[in-house]
């Protein structure tokens, strides 16, 4: 019998699924500042490895794992085995391991294999590094780990039986299996993600099988279907399987007091009352290095495990490409849709720049394309001029047409010609959608200029809602953009990552301050939870509260509780016009003087700027040199005027010397 071809092989991460059973009765048993120490020392591993600050890159994640087979199960992806030997026996050195047992761990690498032509050009070399193509293999070599509530995994391998050995069947017919398999799996993208990891030589199967998805049923469809087509009937042996549900590493005292995870993000302790009995009935739960210690460990903010597109987590799709020599395969890396995004696993961004235009609607015009037979309004199109003739690319964009359109953002796919000119056009009904597209549109042969852009505005019924959305975005990040010209950091589009609420209040700093002791305590309690500050002028007549939070929607829940407050008379930026942005500054205690100056000075101008309501310079009632300042516009252009003048700069550039620390800016929630 002739030597049968394997596949080339490209390995990434290494993969450890540790899965850990709890002894009840010794836990039950144990005293309760053992059981402090022991989830404190649990949350700070888990916390620690999440984030990766044993390694140069990586994931890890922790679930709980349902059924008799084991209670928790914690994935670790790492670059070296190294790490992840390191990994296993650093966890035994916890006190939480003592009330653990290894019930089934698993080892395994990162794998893509080359069935197809297009996979086989990257194994040979006749693809560039940052083609999309190579993006795409890398990203799913180092795969970032989905947000998706479910987990699945399970080992497998081929069968070798006398009548059915997968590895006596000619290259070509293994080809042949995982194509007609993968097209299976690529109707479930955007349901389900995987990742595939080779063990040959690893452990006692040859491929761990990690499934995520935001309900189970896909998983339980998607591996229906996949069990009846031939390469799983004829050749497919199957492992345990183990399904869990993903969890934050503080709620690991909820874990083992039987409660329900994830805990609902963002909640808010309905009255200081609520947080003394909260705190009771969670007394001694140990807290993490990232926790305070007045905090219980059950009191953290868990993260929201939503399922959003799976492009935002890098986890392949079902019969995507680069997966492996396994029964969910498809080895064409033309055929994802997954956005783009940043990481600190490491995961390479696959999409592809081009230039914004504003007339993208006019190009397909003239390309004999129009709304309403070949877009809707709103959709985002990509035009990729290429030097090449039509005739000799349009089989490759119609290969890529057919392995987009497995996905429900494409709309179409095709080579137009207009004036002897030859054009690639894609168009999406999202952006993102389109700007992983055209990582793989710009490999298309002779692609030169490469162009993008919206096709009119959305007439969906919440066509206000999304503009307003759009324009407030738009505001904040022309502002971001101004100040950072002018040398001020602004953070992100909302600041430092982080919202703040202010309210305003006509009690007095003082007993103000008293009431919001009691809030702080129960904010504090909450990871989303930055500070929450009251603030005074001057002469008393006008006080504010200022809570900054890591999410929107905690900001939102915070603002039930704040504006219960004696005496709050109203929000920022409640009713019409512009508000801007909140300014926090913390001034050197001998410039305090000069910055009050300052500010009456600049507050002289801005009284005499057309569309300025009103500007407010506060004192932190326990800090006077920390300082807020708020301003409200008629709108977005009056504010913006302000930004880009002279006096802004000069008032900056006199800044630097009196501030003791960077200034922040953030959008009001």
């Amino acid at each position: 019998m002739d030597q049968r071809k394997p596949p080339a092989t490209e390995e990434g991460w290494y993969a450890l699924h540790d899965c850990r059973s709890i002894d009840w009765d010794a836990w039950r048993e144990a005293p309760q500042r053992v059981r402090d120490r022991a989830l404190s020392e649990g949350i700070g591993f888990l916390d620690a490895y999440e984030a990766v600050e044993d390694a140069e890159a990586g994931q890890t994640a922790v679930y709980t794992v349902m059924g008799h087979k084991a209670d928790i199960m914690i994935l670790h992806l790492r670059p070296t085995m190294g790490d992840l030997d390191a990994a296993e026996r650093h966890f035994e050195q916890t006190e939480f391991a003592a009330f653990t047992e290894q019930e089934f761990s698993y080892v395994s690498v990162t794998e893509a294999s080359g069935y197809t032509e297009k996979s086989r050009e990257y194994f040979e070399g006749e693809v560039d590094d940052d083609s999309g193509l190579a993006q795409y293999i890398q990203a799913r070599l180092h795969p970032d780990v989905p947000d998706e509530e479910f987990v699945c995994f399970y080992p497998m391998s081929k069968r070798r039986q006398p009548d059915q050995n997968w590895y006596d069947t000619s290259f070509e017919e293994r080809a042949a299996h995982i194509k007609r398999h993968g097209d299976i799996g690529r109707t479930y993208g955007g349901d389900v993600n995987q990742m595939i990891a080779g063990s040959i030589g690893f452990d006692d199967w040859e491929w761990g099988i990690t499934l995520w998805s935001d309900d189970m049923r896909h998983i339980k469809e998607l591996l229906t279907e996949m069990r009846f087509d031939p390469s799983t009937s004829q050749f497919a042996e199957f492992g345990p399987f183990y399904v869990g549900r993903k969890f934050d590493p503080s709620e690991l005292p909820a874990v083992l007091a039987g409660q329900r995870v994830p805990t609902d993000e963002g909640a808010v302790p309905e009255t200081p009352a609520d947080v003394a009995e909260h705190e009771h009935a969670s007394a001694g739960a140990g807290a993490s290095h990232s926790h305070t210690e007045e905090s219980t460990a059950s009191d953290a903010q868990a993260e929201t495990h939503a399922g959003g597109d799976t492009g935002s987590h890098g986890g392949t799709h079902p019969g995507s490409a680069s997966e492996g020599d396994h029964p969910h395969s498809e080895e064409s890396a033309d055929e994802d849709d997954s956005g783009s995004s940043s990481s600190s696993g490491g995961r390479p961004d696959v999409s592809a720049d081009f230039e914004e235009v504003d007339d993208a609607a006019q190009r397909l015009g003239r390309l004999g394309l129009h709304e309403g037979d070949a877009y809707d309004a709103g959709d985002y199109a990509l035009v990729f001029h290429s030097s090449a003739d039509a005739e000799d690319i349009v089989d490759d964009v119609s290969e890529l047409g057919e392995s987009f359109d497995h996905y429900d953002r494409h709309v179409r796919t095709a080579v137009r010609a207009d004036s002897g000119q030859t054009y690639v056009v894609s168009i999406w009904t999202a952006k993102d959608a389109a700007e992983t597209a055209a990582g793989f549109l710009k490999d298309i042969d002779g692609i030169e200029e490469q162009l993008g852009g919206s096709l009119g505005e959305s007439t969906e019924s919440d066509e206000t809602v999304d503009n307003s959305d759009a324009q407030t975005a738009e505001s904040s990040q022309s502002i971001r953009e101004t100040l950072e010209s002018a040398g001020v950091y602004a953070g992100q589009p909302h600041g430092e990552d982080v919202y703040a609420l202010v309210v305003y209040s006509e009690a007095d700093a003082e007993t103000l301050d008293e009431e919001v002791a009691d809030l702080r305590s129960a904010f504090d309690r909450y990871d989303t939870h930055v500070q929450t500050t009251v603030y005074g002028d001057a002469d008393g007549d006008v006080s504010a509260v200022a809570s900054l939070w890591d999410t929107e929607d905690a900001a939102q829940t915070a603002s039930d509780y704040l504006t219960d407050l004696p005496g709050v008379v109203g929000r920022h930026g409640e009713g019409d016009g512009f508000g801007t942005m909140g300014m926090f500054y913390t001034v050197k205690p001998e410039y305090h003087e000069d910055f009050i100056e300052k500010f009456d000075t600049v507050g002289g101008l801005l009284e005499e700027m057309d569309g300025h309501r009103e500007t407010s310079l506060l004192f932190n009632h326990d800090d006077e040199n920390d300082m807020f300042i708020a301003s409200q516009w008629d709108s977005q252009e009056d504010a913006m005027a302000f930004f880009r003048s002279d006096d802004f700069s000069e008032t900056v550039d006199w800044g630097r010397d009196v501030l003791a620390d960077r200034p922040r800016h953030v959008f009001l929630a």
